[in-house]
């Protein structure tokens, strides 16, 4: 029987292991929109110390993906929130992002969330779209050719949004 797939708050030493597996994501821009040449300081930032939590997806100790909440907008807009969503090149397929995209919903309700959006879901990314959409989410909107894809050239940005009121009240982290 297959070792269960853990999902708790990312420490500081964890970055060791979601690095490289961030690193790898972003530079082969084929869905996140950052600078594929950034260095650990700012993946950091980004990953770890903008959001309101991380999280890190294991099994046997090994880091498998990962996934942050922060807001979407402040002031009035501070009830949506925003996620992203990392998995290893070795753990794709095994339901990892998965797990990763159900536990953050229940995550972003507890800290009082009313809803989470996804502002440049890359379209040609089907196998994110296709899960976001069983998870819920529905696309409000495309924006044209908004991202440079490493071997597509321009494709376009979905925006996906997801209510969060149907989702149980819970308590603690």
């Amino acid at each position: 029987m297959p070792v269960p797939l853990q999902i708790r708050l990312m420490t500081a030493s964890d970055f060791d292991a979601v690095w490289p597996i961030l690193r790898g994501v972003v530079q082969a821009r084929e869905t996140y929109a950052w600078d594929p040449e950034m260095d650990r300081a700012e993946g950091w930032r980004l990953w770890a110390a903008l959001p309101r939590a991380t999280y890190v997806a294991e099994r046997d100790g090994v880091i498998l993906g990962s996934y942050y909440i922060k807001l979407n907008a402040g002031g009035p807009g501070d009830h949506v929130c925003n996620a992203g969503y990392i998995v290893a090149p070795e753990a794709r397929g095994q339901g990892v992002a998965g797990a990763l995209c159900a536990h953050s919903l229940a995550a972003a309700r507890r800290m009082g969330f009313a809803a989470m959006q996804f502002n440049a879901v890359v379209a040609s990314n089907h196998v994110a779209v296709r899960l976001w959409r069983k998870h819920g989410f529905i696309i409000v909107g495309t924006v044209p050719g908004a991202y440079r894809h490493a071997t597509l050239g321009r494709v376009d940005c979905h925006i996906m949004y997801r209510p969060l009121d149907d989702l149980p009240e819970q308590t603690g982290k």
